[in-house]
């Protein structure tokens, strides 16, 4: 059976754990301790739940890829404002904008197209809401995330540095 993308909502969100997790360890490893420390797996959820049940009541959406019945990715996209987004101040934007706030793939389906057919779905469901403007985000030192994103037509628009006080 071959890879299959649907759409999800809220009851969807349970499933998207594993995954969510398995993301937030690969933060771990390419942000390295120079932006550590991280917050426990249960904390990382609890939180990253939250924001996804906020961005489907919100008008985001979400979409899933299966292979054999099993999920092996998912995009979670916000759809806000322009003003939302803090866009409207330096580039012009319509007033819809979507940010793909996470795409995670497992990491034996890396590499084999997954995250393309996500962004795909992602196009297309944001193509029919006639949103046209789109950002996505990734840790500076994730390569891999970076060169997919340029395939894409994505750019570097901005650098976020942080500089955390706690450190274990």
């Amino acid at each position: 059976m071959g890879l299959t993308i649907t759409s999800a909502g809220a009851e969807a969100l349970d499933r998207l754990r594993p995954l969510w997790l398995e993301l937030h360890h690969h933060h771990q490893a390419v942000g390295g301790p120079v932006l550590g420390p991280y917050v426990d797996d249960d904390a990382s959820w609890s939180a990253r739940r939250a924001l996804y049940t906020d961005f489907l009541a919100g008008g985001g959406f979400a979409v899933l890829a299966e292979r054999d019945g099993e999920l092996i990715g998912y995009a979670m996209v916000a759809v806000k404002t322009s003003v939302e987004t803090e866009l409207d101040d330096t580039w012009r934007a319509g007033a819809r904008v979507a940010e793909i706030e996470t795409l995670s793939v497992a990491p034996a389906a890396r590499g084999a197209g997954v995250g393309s057919a996500l962004l795909d779905r992602v196009d297309a469901e944001l193509e029919a809401a006639g949103i046209h403007d789109v950002l996505i985000a990734a840790f500076a030192t994730n390569a891999d995330a970076i060169r997919l994103y340029e395939r894409r037509g994505f750019r570097p628009a901005s650098l976020h540095l942080i500089r955390l006080a706690a450190r274990t």
